[in-house]
């Protein structure tokens, strides 16, 4: 088994990092729509974005996940979370682990001490997706309109998360509590999505949350 050589991707304090909507000015939006919108997104942006992959099967892995992150390995189409970590399946043998902006090096260091010796992948994608924070209301109304998927309660609970067709390109949608929800969305595509739901929650009210 080959040796992996780990390095420290996200820039030093010196220097600046913006995420994909940085132009779009969020931030100069807070506080002002409507005083009770149906919608509020929060841009996630910056955070720490590691692809893991490995043998579900194979007890020393999920053991080893379990020691450095302390979360299970979640099942077919849904997410675990601790904090502000989070552990998603993406397929058989792969994952996807969301962690604070900062730790994903350290966060890889202990994957790869705790599986040591197993056929592992750990990749840090930070670079390529982030997330958008959905809540209130009227989510389920905007999604609705933006998918095909079908978003009911009884098929879509708290905890599941699915890729999907979203405004005629592809995303994943996870459903984080009763009324939020996070689009997992591609940097190249930020502007589309931030352009999409404007129009699509326009009629609900619409307001961003820093």
């Amino acid at each position: 088994m080959s040796t992996a050589n780990v390095y420290q991707q996200r820039p030093d304090s010196g220097a600046k990092a913006e995420s994909s909507l940085h132009h779009a000015n969020l931030g100069g939006l807070v506080g002002k729509g409507r005083k009770n919108p149906g919608v509020t997104v929060r841009e996630k942006k910056l955070l720490g974005h590691l692809t893991l992959r490995g043998d579900a099967k194979d007890p020393a892995f999920a053991e080893g996940v379990h020691k450095a992150l302390g979360l299970e390995l979640p099942v077919a189409l849904s997410l675990v979370a601790k904090g502000e970590s989070s552990l998603q399946w993406m397929g058989p043998d792969e994952w996807l682990l969301i962690v604070p902006g900062g730790q994903e090096y350290a966060v890889e260091q202990a994957l790869r001490a705790a599986l040591v010796g197993l056929h592992i992948s750990v990749v840090n994608v930070s670079g390529g997706q982030q997330l958008l924070e959905l809540s209130g209301p009227k989510v389920r109304e905007v999604l609705m309109k933006s998918t095909s998927y079908d978003v009911h309660p009884d098929n879509f609970p708290v905890g599941k998360a699915v890729g999907t067709v979203f405004a005629k390109s592809q995303l994943v949608i996870r459903h984080t509590g009763e009324d939020t929800w996070e689009l997992l969305i591609r940097r190249s595509f930020s502007d589309y999505w931030w352009l999409w739901l404007q129009d699509a929650a326009a009629e609900f009210g619409l307001s961003v949350e820093a």
